[in-house]
């Protein structure tokens, strides 16, 4: 039964980079589309490649997860708690997306795993370890942060990108600022690659140790592939009711503000997995940057009520899988 287990995980993780990739590549391409920097065709195939080569750049993150953050029991149980937590992320990923709000993945699967290891004690199954401190401080802080933090940067970047245009007249500026955005994009979607594909490698990677066909050590070359490939096409297939919102529903944004919020975001997705080896979320950093950006404008445009309503599908994701993940472990229970 545990090997049956094994590949319905990595079949699920597998789902689950691909709506990674289509419910995510909107944060990547929205902001250059709605500026015309990039026709819709060419941005998402940039995000596509991007992502692609992101994904496989890197593997710390991944490592990090496995070795400290999670602490999964071994065998069908920490497989079921997998399981459920992969259906859980991947049904919210699906409404998210289908109601046009962007939300984060990585809050969706650790909700998941959060409930679905609860109700492994409710049952008296093996209890998950490692998950106190360290999942607080150096998981939870910084995805609940990222988006003050990147609101902050954006809104104050639009001084000194303003001042050092102050002399250019418009259409040259514009022009400037989108040719910056056409290469921001491919920026942007290279840290959403590194941030955003290690999370499916280390699910992979944690079902495999905790069914002793790996060590933790190491990710095996397959599973980075597997990721990346799925994620990218994903990509590729992306929706557009999230772009539309972060492009046109939030705030009107001129080139310079656009280019503005994708170099913020950017430079935060690399600084957070190579520098810090922290996860970030790419839609809580491009979302809060848009709307930083765009509210330091002389007639502030940003609208208010769909705001608030994103921050609230923000703090309601973590509670809303978690119930789902515990659900869909209880269901699962009686198999393992």
């Amino acid at each position: 039964m545990e090997p049956l287990l094994l590949g319905a995980v990595i079949v699920a993780a597998g789902g689950f980079a691909f709506l990674n990739g289509f419910h995510d590549v909107s944060n990547s391409v929205a902001t250059a589309v709605r500026t015309r920097a990039l026709t819709p065709t060419v941005a998402v195939l940039l995000a596509a490649l991007f992502n692609l080569i992101g994904a496989l750049l890197s593997t710390s993150l991944a490592l990090f997860f496995t070795d400290a953050a999670l602490g999964l029991p071994e065998g069908a149980t920490g497989l079921g708690i997998l399981m459920a937590a992969l259906l859980a992320a991947c049904i919210w990923g699906v409404i998210t997306w289908y109601r046009g709000k962007p939300s984060s993945s990585t809050h969706a699967l650790l909700g998941g795993v959060i409930g679905a290891g609860g109700a492994s004690q409710l049952t008296n199954g093996p209890a998950m370890s490692g998950a106190g401190e360290t999942l607080l401080l150096q998981i939870i802080l910084p995805l609940v942060l990222s988006p003050v933090v990147a609101y902050l940067l954006a809104y104050a970047a639009v001084f000194p990108a303003t001042w050092l245009l102050r002399h250019g007249s418009p259409a040259k500026v514009n022009r400037g600022n989108r040719m910056a955005q056409s290469v921001l994009a491919g920026v942007f979607a290279l840290g959403h690659g590194l941030q955003d594909g290690q999370r499916t490698m280390a699910v992979i990677l944690l079902a495999l140790v905790g069914s002793g066909y790996a060590t933790g050590s190491d990710i095996p070359l397959w599973v980075q592939l597997f990721a990346a490939v799925l994620l990218a096409t994903g990509s590729l297939f992306g929706g557009w009711r999230i772009t539309h919102t972060l492009g046109k529903r939030l705030v009107d944004i001129d080139p310079l503000r656009g280019m503005t919020a994708q170099g913020v975001s950017s430079a935060m997705l690399f600084i957070g997995a190579i520098s810090l080896h922290f996860p970030l979320s790419s839609t809580h950093t491009m979302t809060s940057a848009i709307v930083g950006a765009g509210a330091n404008q002389r007639f502030a445009s940003v609208q208010r009520p769909r705001v608030a309503r994103i921050l609230l599908i923000w703090l309601g994701t973590a509670p809303a899988t978690a119930i789902m993940g515990a659900v869909f472990f209880l269901a699962l229970n009686p198999l393992l």
